[in-house]
């Protein structure tokens, strides 16, 4: 698995790649860290021999990926994706297991917490095992409908009008387990990826 800073790393050696008219400014906005903290990252990677820091015109820096730069990135990029194929397969199988033992024991009406990837590969499974998604909470605001089904606030749901709840996130959420269990949802009904 890739820790932060080598995922930190394949996002700049990507955007250096992508973006002739990158700034430390606009590395700096999109990664969503400080200015001083790209700053610090970009010369790191030039001290590793990974990009070259050119100026032309002299008052204005640019960033050249070096050849060894590519390999590094073409190295951390095939790590992250045998990462991420790890993950979704041992994802997928988590689910196949709980959700076909909740079919078994007549268990169908399953809600989704989220509307991210890990809840993407949650519904392939539920259609997969033809179960009923009955309905989709989320307390983000990003999404009105998930696949079709409308996505309200947690608030709304109710213990009776579900078998499980999949808390469809691959980071721990201890608020919205705490939040279901003050809205009387059953602890023997959550499952969770995290």
């Amino acid at each position: 698995m890739l820790d932060q800073p080598a995922l930190r790393e394949l996002r700049i050696l990507t955007e250096i790649s992508q973006r002739r008219d990158l700034t430390q400014r606009g590395l700096a906005a999109s990664l969503g860290i400080a200015l001083g903290l790209a700053n610090l990252y970009v010369k790191r990677l030039a001290r590793k021999g990974y990009i070259k820091i050119t100026t032309a015109p002299p008052n204005r820096v640019g960033y050249l990926l070096t050849p060894r730069g590519l390999a590094e990135k073409t190295r951390l990029t095939y790590e992250f994706m045998e990462y991420s194929l790890r993950l979704y397969r041992g994802t997928r199988g988590m689910l196949r297991e709980v959700l076909t033992r909740l079919a078994a024991r007549g268990q169908r009406r399953i809600v989704l917490y989220g509307t991210g990837e890990a809840a993407e590969l949650a519904y392939l499974t539920i259609v997969e095992l033809g179960l009923t998604l009955t309905c989709v909470v989320s307390d983000n605001g990003h999404a009105d409908r998930f696949f079709g089904v409308p996505v309200r606030p947690l608030s709304a749901l109710r213990d009776e009008e579900i078998d499980a709840i999949i808390l469809a996130t691959f980071a721990p959420v201890p608020d919205a387990a705490r939040a279901l269990h003050d809205l009387g949802i059953a602890p023997e009904k959550i499952v969770s990826l995290a």
